[in-house]
């Protein structure tokens, strides 16, 4: 084997204990995740115990308060992270996004005796969430659920069906969208609900191209009764919120992008080097040279665009555009990146000997989720256009 394999990504980090927190993410993702990756991928194993590990390292709320527990990080820091955990196993920097995304409407829209009562165990203490906006007829358009929340005195009994709910079924908490007035996006309001409250199920998990460790099923939700206190923010609030936690959502899918991506390109080198024909390792000829360039190339401006969109997040300044220009460029460059690094490694790149078909699929999945690249383009022509006319 060449001794010239892929060396760590050469951050740019603010300080000196945010470069000590992405080596303690390295070495976890070394020890820990990257060696059972592909093996509990293949076989649809969920790793709750890695999830139980970084909550216990504190990597489960590093953008949120210190005074609830969370870790106080810049959003350019947080992301980083995501990106160290995603290049080691998808569904690990995936499943910490997707917590992130269901601690965000408490943190940012509770009241503070909702945040002291609920964020610790949140952000530190060993559980898991997840997000239910999306509905089996409501996704893309999200404004149009019908998952309804009736009052019931001081409480709420919420019924209908969430789709493509990511730890569907496996988390102990789920942000739910639910609609409490009129038709269209002012009718809607968010709970936070316990993962084990009565009337509430999951379906069998999806059976899924990629990221197959990663649940993914539909929740019913029969008549769940969620008391007022479990409100976030006001009634008709809920799609505010939820558009909120989306811009920042949208921010760990481009970082999970980079990482899918720089595995894939630290594959293809590391075999390029090695691997020799006509008397040469192949990384001499042009042709496949200049495929490695681009690879490089479009990481580097996706982890440029998505760390410029978090800067202006962490200064308070409004980022909407440029999150899901990340989202669509880093996603994008996902999905060609690991279609090269497949064709790098040739036949073996086709086999599940290699972990690079596994990326090429999980990448897929980059591009639809939190908002599908096709819906990223119509947020930025928004903003540069204005509202659609017709």
């Amino acid at each position: 084997m060449t001794d010239r394999a892929p060396q760590p990504v050469d951050r740019q980090l603010p300080t000196e204990e945010s470069r000590d927190l992405l080596a303690l993410v390295r070495e976890i993702a070394q020890r820990e995740i990257r060696p059972k990756a592909a093996e509990e991928e293949d076989s649809g194993r969920f790793p709750r115990e890695v999830f139980t590990l970084l909550s216990e390292a504190g990597l489960l709320g590093l953008p949120y308060p210190g005074e609830f527990g969370g870790g106080e990080q810049p959003y350019e820091v947080y992301l980083q992270v995501l990106e160290e955990l995603a290049a080691a196993r998808l569904t690990v920097g995936l499943g910490v996004s997707v917590h992130s995304l269901a601690c965000h409407g408490l943190a940012g829209y509770g009241t503070k005796e909702q945040q002291a009562a609920h964020l610790p165990a949140m952000l530190g203490g060993g559980l898991l969430g997840a997000y239910c906006l999306s509905e089996p007829a409501a996704g893309s358009d999200a404004a149009s659920l019908t998952t309804k929340a009736v009052r019931d005195g001081d409480d709420w009994l919420i019924t209908g069906t969430k789709a493509w709910i990511t730890h569907g079924g496996v988390a102990d908490f789920y942000t739910v969208l639910a609609r409490t007035g009129a038709e269209g996006p002012k009718g809607i309001t968010a709970f936070l609900v316990p993962g084990d409250a009565a009337g509430l199920t999951a379906a069998v998990p999806e059976k899924k191209m990629g990221m197959k460790g990663s649940p993914t099923a539909q929740l019913h939700f029969d008549g769940v009764r969620v008391p007022d206190a479990r409100r976030i923010g006001e009634e008709g609030q809920g799609f505010t919120i939820a558009l909120a936690a989306l811009d920042a959502g949208r921010l760990g899918i481009a970082a999970c992008a980079i990482g899918v991506a720089q595995a894939a390109l630290d594959e293809a080198l590391t075999y390029a080097l090695d691997r020799k024909q006509f008397g040469h390792p192949i990384a001499d000829f042009q042709g496949l040279r200049f495929m490695l360039a681009d690879m490089a190339t479009k990481i580097e401006a996706g982890r440029a665009l998505y760390l410029a969109a978090a800067r202006l997040r962490d200064a308070g300044k409004p980022f909407s555009r440029q999150a899901a220009m990340a989202k669509l460029f880093c996603t994008d460059a996902a999905m060609a990146v690991t279609t090269d690094a497949v064709q790098v490694l040739g036949g073996y790149g086709y086999t599940a000997d290699f972990p690079v078909e596994r990326l090429m699929r999980e990448a897929k999945v980059l591009q639809i989720v939190e908002g599908t690249n096709q819906i990223q383009r119509m947020v930025i022509a928004r903003h540069l256009a204005g509202p659609e006319t017709r």
